[in-house]
């Protein structure tokens, strides 16, 4: 009887291990293993490999979980009908099961929850000779279950789920930097997963605010042209604005009047200035920077399907896209949005609706429109007149000045919660 009782004991034991086990090894942030396998914990390491065949990990457990469970009330039938008679199967089905769930499940599993770590790091090396003897006997299983699974249309998929692990990924990035102070690192490394996703036309400068140089204007008025422009990097075209011949860097310019001492009438701005590259709207960032890189430009004209010119983007509208913007002393500043005492938001209609999302943590949907002004013309189905307002995506849109066809200034005043409609 005692040494039956013993027995339990050490059976619930190995309970409380395996519960322990479950929930700590599969709980356990990989990020942290993985940081600490390079920074050379052994027993990190050997968490990474008992993640990497999750499959025998998990069904050891289970396995171990399963016999040891069977056995311990086996053994309690036996002692308790042998105490209380034909009333020993009632007594011990109650017993076991208030041990069984209180100290060798909820216990263990909430411990394994607030200390997964250490608890992993502590338990892989046990872990490891159980899983690798009972390794022949799970992979049984497990073509079995396979089996199972095909003859029932459930095909196992092996490979990993590249959305789903991104997904994961941004849930983790906010999850552990809401906090204030870390809320610029975290549009940072949101916007890093977003440069495949975002094509180059929705952040490029537009046509219309590109400054670019007629090539067959006298020389020392095209001199006067770029020494009074605010970019080093200027399109020269001939005949027409979409006929661009080259790129002249301002720098090459003052080399040439340098190597000539200062006598303009020899120098060829279009001999000076480099071939153009011309790359499609529709190019992601993350693609873009690559070829920045591999290329070693920073500058390069985007065009649409039919080759016509959209507008320019540079290296450093990439990086915003990461950092935010970048401002040095020969930017002109533009105050694009501009928060009101009410509450509300004048926004220049060329303002990107990337960097209001960005900015102001809100969720304008920027899939068929890449400005605000966009956003307004796609809902709205029309050109808006000045004093017309909208209600839609949870703001209140109130069109303030329109330049021609172009609204270029809009109020926007949040109403998270209220239904959103269309309205003039």
């Amino acid at each position: 009887m005692i040494i039956d009782i013993a027995l339990i004991v050490v059976l619930l034991l190995l309970l409380f291990f395996f519960s322990t086990a479950e929930t700590s090894l599969t709980v356990v942030s990989k990020p942290l293993m993985h940081q600490l396998e390079v920074e050379g914990d052994k027993r990190a390491a050997l968490v990474n490999r008992l993640h990497a065949r999750k499959e025998r990990l998990i069904g050891s457990i289970l396995l171990g979980n399963t016999l040891v469970q069977i056995l311990s009330s086996s053994i309690a039938t036996t002692v308790a009908i042998s105490l209380f008679g034909e009333n020993g199967v009632m007594v011990e089905a109650t017993v076991m099961t208030v041990i069984i769930l209180v100290f060798c499940e909820i216990m263990p599993k909430t411990i394994a929850l607030y200390h997964s770590g250490r608890l992993a790091l502590a338990i892989a090396p046990i872990m490891r000779p159980i899983v690798w003897a009972f390794g022949p006997l799970i992979q049984a299983v497990q073509m079995c279950v396979d089996f199972l699974l095909r003859i029932m249309g459930l095909q196992p998929n092996e490979e990993s789920d590249l959305d789903a692990s991104i997904a994961e990924l941004r849930g983790a990035i906010d999850i552990h930097t809401s906090e204030e102070e870390v809320r610029h690192e975290r549009k940072m490394l949101r916007s890093i997963l977003d440069l495949g996703e975002v094509e180059v036309g929705e952040i490029m400068v537009h046509r219309k605010n590109v400054v670019m140089i007629n090539a067959d204007l006298p020389v020392d008025e095209l001199i006067g042209q770029v020494t009074q422009a605010s970019y080093t990097r200027l399109p020269l075209w001939r005949g027409q604005p979409d006929n661009i011949v080259g790129v002249l860097h301002s720098k090459e310019l003052l080399r040439a009047l340098q190597a000539n001492e200062g006598d303009h009438s020899v120098i060829d701005p279009a001999k000076l200035a480099t071939p153009p590259w011309f790359i499609p709207d529709s190019t992601s960032l993350l693609d873009q920077l690559q070829e920045f890189r591999k290329r070693r430009e920073h500058f390069a004209l985007v065009v649409d399907e039919y080759g016509s010119l959209l507008g320019v983007v540079t290296l450093e509208d990439i990086i915003e896209e990461i950092v935010g913007d970048i401002a040095d002393e020969h930017d002109v500043q533009t105050a694009g949005v501009r928060p009101q005492s009410d509450g509300s938001y004048i926004v220049d209609g060329g303002v990107t609706l990337r960097d209001l999302n960005r900015d102001y943590d809100w969720h304008l949907p920027d899939e068929d429109a890449a400005t605000i002004a966009g956003l307004l013309l796609h809902e709205s189905r029309m050109i808006p007149d000045v004093g017309q307002v909208f209600l839609f995506h949870g703001f209140r849109f109130e069109v303030l000045r329109r330049v021609r066809n172009q609204v270029t200034s809009v109020r926007m005043i949040p109403t998270f919660g209220e239904p959103p409609e269309d309205g003039a």
